[in-house]
């Protein structure tokens, strides 16, 4: 299993290469998948997507935006990951993730963004994980809920020439639906 990170029952988390460039446009691409980011992206955008996350495992190393690789078939779903954002006036570690619609509403998000939170508490040592979510977006806010994350700030982004309300969920190390007895 090629560069794996994390294992969950499902899944496994590996780092994004050049050759997931297909499967990650089909994600990119899609209209509904990528409404929260303004729409679909093009070729290029897409091209300069996959060179920032390859890019940040050369920065940080050992985190990053991975493939979510569905053991069953070896496909790749979707991705999640770990990665520093910019929050107002700060960086926040932020647990991110997008899946192929086709594979929504089966768990395969939390079971990969409740992985991720474990592996930032247990092998990078945060006491804290965020996820930044537009506020229409309720899929994503349930997935983030389901994580033990609440919300803790608010915030219009600008993206893309529009204004986007996000929702700033969190949730701290050793805290209710963070990890316990750590």
């Amino acid at each position: 299993m090629e560069d794996k990170i994390l294992e969950t029952e499902r899944l496994y988390l590996r780092r994004l290469a050049r050759t997931d460039y297909e499967a990650l446009s089909w994600i990119l691409q899609d209209e509904e998948t990528m409404y929260a980011y303004n729409g679909a992206f093009s070729d290029e955008e897409t091209k300069d997507w996959m060179e920032r996350q390859l890019k940040r495992y050369e920065e940080y190393g050992s985190f990053g935006f991975w493939a979510v690789i569905l053991k069953e078939t070896g496909e790749m779903i979707g991705q999640c990951g770990l990665t520093l954002q910019n929050w107002k006036e700060r960086k926040i570690l932020e647990i991110g993730y997008l899946f192929r619609k086709q594979y929504w509403h089966k768990g395969y998000a939390a079971e990969a963004a409740k992985a991720c939170k474990e592996y930032a508490f247990t092998k990078l040592k945060a006491e804290e994980v965020f996820s930044m979510i537009r506020e229409t977006n309720t899929a994503s806010r349930r997935v983030a809920e389901k994580n033990g994350m609440a919300v803790v700030d608010t915030w219009v982004k600008q993206y893309r020439g529009a204004e986007m309300p996000h929702l700033l969920y969190s949730v701290k190390k050793n805290t209710k639906n963070g990890l316990q007895n750590m």
